[in-house]
């Protein structure tokens, strides 16, 4: 079946680019379109989508708060669990962090290349995460100081009982690794990498490795600017 996806973003002719791009794919269908994130949220209540394509600044209700309500379970039982992916016009964008905070699956510049694109949403609706290892470090080394962590969320405590192989890969994970790059680093099969990664969002609770690299630096695991304690 195609991967039904949802454009969010108050400007019609971005939308219209970019539903003319996705509906030529054999494999996507645009099924529903926001001008901000509070229609978003209406229109999520009566159609099944599978990605959501969320702007970030908008009217009424921002990316950041659609995000939260979106991947919060803000919806009926029937609408499945739609992943977000973000697009931001900015590279260095703290709404765009936010999101991600929020529970977005990815984060992408509007100019981004059509073919990669496509690529991120069929990533996000595999469940991967598409948040390319550099603009992660640059969003996470430069927005994480600056946004308080209460230090009593029972996930940074779980870190504690993650094995040390499991720590390891969580650690490269949040350095902007892929598996593959994880699984060479540590003369591993690409198989058992992505086995460790699945047990450590498992035990943290996590919806996937983009999480988990937020997690890894609030918690103080891996500090800004790529060192870890």
């Amino acid at each position: 079946m195609a991967i039904r996806v949802m454009l969010v973003d108050d400007q019609a002719l971005l939308r219209t680019g970019f539903r003319m791009v996705l509906n030529a794919q054999p494999d996507m269908e645009v099924v529903a379109e926001a001008g901000d994130g509070a229609a978003a949220i209406e229109v999520l209540r009566s159609t099944r989508v599978d990605v959501v394509l969320m702007d970030v600044r908008m009217p009424r209700m921002d990316g950041v708060e659609a995000t939260r309500r979106i991947c919060g379970g803000e919806r009926t039982p029937d609408e499945g669990d739609p992943r977000v992916l973000i697009l931001t016009t900015f590279d260095l964008d703290e709404y765009a962090f936010a999101a991600l905070k929020a529970g977005a699956s990815g984060f992408m510049l509007k100019d981004v290349p059509p073919d990669e694109l496509l690529a991120a949403i069929r990533a996000v609706h595999s469940g991967d995460a598409v948040v390319a290892p550099s603009t992660t470090r640059r969003l996470l080394d430069r927005f994480t100081p600056m946004l308080p962590s209460s230090g009593t969320d029972d996930r940074h405590i779980e870190i504690d009982r993650l094995t040390d192989r499991e720590r390891e890969v969580l650690l490269l994970v949040a350095q902007g690794l892929s598996n593959g790059e994880i699984a060479r680093k540590l003369v591993l099969s690409e198989a058992t990498v992505k086995t460790h990664v699945g047990r450590i969002l498992t035990k943290l609770q996590l919806r996937d490795r983009v999480q988990a690299v937020v997690l890894a630096y609030e918690s103080g695991l891996i500090r800004a600017g790529g060192g870890s304690r």
